[in-house]
């Protein structure tokens, strides 16, 4: 008798809950509801094809950090319910191309690697809530995966960066990181509050660790920015101590999003001859603040 009472309770439950997410897939249930909080914004990309442009704009051709990859919106497509970020191996001319051009964004003359950034800047901004995306990501040498906001107002960093997720090697050394940045006195410095965890760290502990989807998630008060991976907070910040020199605090304004794929460059690592392609899967994006 007791037996079925068990069984008939363990029934009850999965009807009101669902069944177990299966961390290798997407998720297709519905957004949990949070207490005090409501959820103001979301993109779970079931929509196939392009990224809704409503939410998402793209950036385009060499951008930051002397990385190796060309941005482009035909690497961002969704498909069987995630937003896939293809980094591509490729021989394209650059089309920006000058050849005795001290500007390393002109002075290649070949495109080996295309990929995507897409962000929100001006269609979708926040101040302070809660974060929460799930993504899969490639921990092959050469990859670059990155979930991070920036100020709407400003110039870098006196405008700030939120890194709640980026993957690259640290003194060869595949690595999480978890970061925030301010400005200093010298222009395009930043001072930084980071957070590097070595990928070991989570595979020790679950072998099957880089193949499945996990959930990185920011809560950001008037007080502090908190950053965690599966619920493990990887990194905490104190508003206090994020103030540039001009006296302004730039976690006090709207942030906008980021979802991007960089490859190579100062960070990343020279990827392998035979790579081909570098995957980075997010599920979705969800964004809550008080009510």
């Amino acid at each position: 008798m007791k037996k079925l009472l068990v069984f008939c309770l363990f029934l009850s439950i999965s009807n009101s809950f669902g069944q177990t997410v299966n961390y290798l897939l997407p998720d297709f249930s519905k957004a949990k509801t949070i207490n005090g909080m409501k959820l103001v914004w979301q993109d779970e990309f079931n929509e196939e094809g392009k990224p809704n442009p409503k939410f998402w704009k793209y950036e385009k051709g060499f951008v930051r950090n002397e990385e190796l990859q060309w941005y482009q919106a035909e690497n961002a497509n969704c498909n069987n319910g995630v937003l896939l970020i293809e980094g591509k191996r490729v021989q394209n001319a650059n089309p920006n191309f000058e050849a005795n051009s001290s500007i390393w964004r002109k002075n290649r003359s070949e495109i080996n690697f295309t990929s995507a950034s897409i962000q929100t800047k001006g269609l979708q901004e926040w101040q302070f809530g809660t974060f929460i995306i799930r993504a899969k990501i490639d921990t092959t040498l050469g990859s670059w995966p990155a979930i991070w906001t920036l100020g709407s107002s400003g110039q870098w960093p006196s405008n700030g960066e939120i890194d709640i997720m980026e993957f690259y090697r640290v003194k060869s050394e595949p690595t999480i990181l978890a970061n925030v940045a301010h400005g200093t006195e010298k222009q395009y410095v930043a001072k930084w509050d980071d957070s590097k965890t070595n990928l070991k760290h989570f595979t020790d502990k679950n072998k099957n660790w880089v193949k499945q989807f996990h959930i990185w998630k920011m809560d950001w008060t008037p007080e502090s920015i908190n950053l965690y991976l599966d619920d493990e907070l990887l990194n905490s910040t104190l508003l206090s101590e994020t103030i540039n020199p001009d006296g302004k605090n730039p976690f006090l304004q709207t942030h906008y999003l980021l979802l991007n794929l960089a490859i190579g460059g100062k960070n990343g690592g020279e990827p392998n001859p035979k790579t081909k392609s570098i995957k980075y899967e997010v599920d979705y994006v969800r964004v809550y603040q008080k009510e």
